[in-house]
């Protein structure tokens, strides 16, 4: 499993052990992919989720992110989840796209890149990670949070759990039973690596550096 969708199922059951179960009643774990994709969801299951969904497609066929969030969001539409938590980007290609794609279907709040969540009642409180530090933010349910590195370290699944998992149950359904087209829309042209760097030049003076900066940097 991708660590950061990981830690986002992590940070699921969390909330319920932290709320109980009249507050957090049902963890959906969701994957497109592949047959292999069942492998994630039981590593879901036995970690604690209660059932799955399995949106089917065929082996080798790319999954764009506004693909994927328009699966997700269908599947929102008949869930009727109060919370989204995902990973915030993939490791395959490091899109880090679908969870603010989803929002926008849905026209739900986000968060993203979250570092702490806290929910109470039909309010979120999450301290989201920043370039200039950390950003806490206030919304209403439902909304849609992805989760970074530092929201928890997930725990390792049980033998027990593990064989439990086995029997929970997972919806098989393909693309077009939720009526969505997954058909590519980007084309890769062409790609070419970075230019080489030419190596660095010891100036004796200020004036000289000066000197370069103006005549051959051309940026004074």
């Amino acid at each position: 499993m991708n660590p950061f969708d990981e830690i986002a199922v992590e940070e699921a059951i969390r909330l319920r052990e932290r709320l109980g179960k009249d507050k957090v009643s049902d963890i959906i774990a969701v994957s497109c992919g592949p047959t292999k994709a069942q492998e994630t969801l039981r590593t879901a299951l036995a970690m604690g989720a209660d059932r799955g969904i399995h949106v089917l497609t065929e082996e080798g066929q790319t999954l764009e992110p506004l693909a994927v969030a328009k699966m997700f969001a269908e599947i929102v539409s008949r869930e009727k989840p109060d919370l989204v938590l995902l990973g915030k980007q993939a490791i395959d290609d490091d899109a880090n796209q679908t969870g603010q794609m989803l929002a926008g279907l849905l026209s739900w709040p986000q968060a993203t890149f979250a570092s702490k969540v806290d929910l109470n009642d039909r309010s979120l409180t999450v301290v989201r990670e920043i370039d200039g530090g950390l950003e806490t933010i206030a919304t209403r349910l439902p909304a849609v949070v992805t989760a970074d590195l530092r929201l928890n370290e997930p725990r390792y699944a049980s033998l027990p759990n593990i064989m439990k998992a086995k029997k929970k149950p997972v919806q098989k359904l393909t693309p077009s039973d939720i009526n969505v087209d997954i058909k590519a829309r980007l084309e890769t042209l062409k790609v070419t690596e970075p230019s080489q760097r030419k190596g660095g030049v010891i100036v004796g003076s200020v004036d000289e550096l000066i000197e370069k900066l103006r005549n051959e940097a051309m940026v004074l």
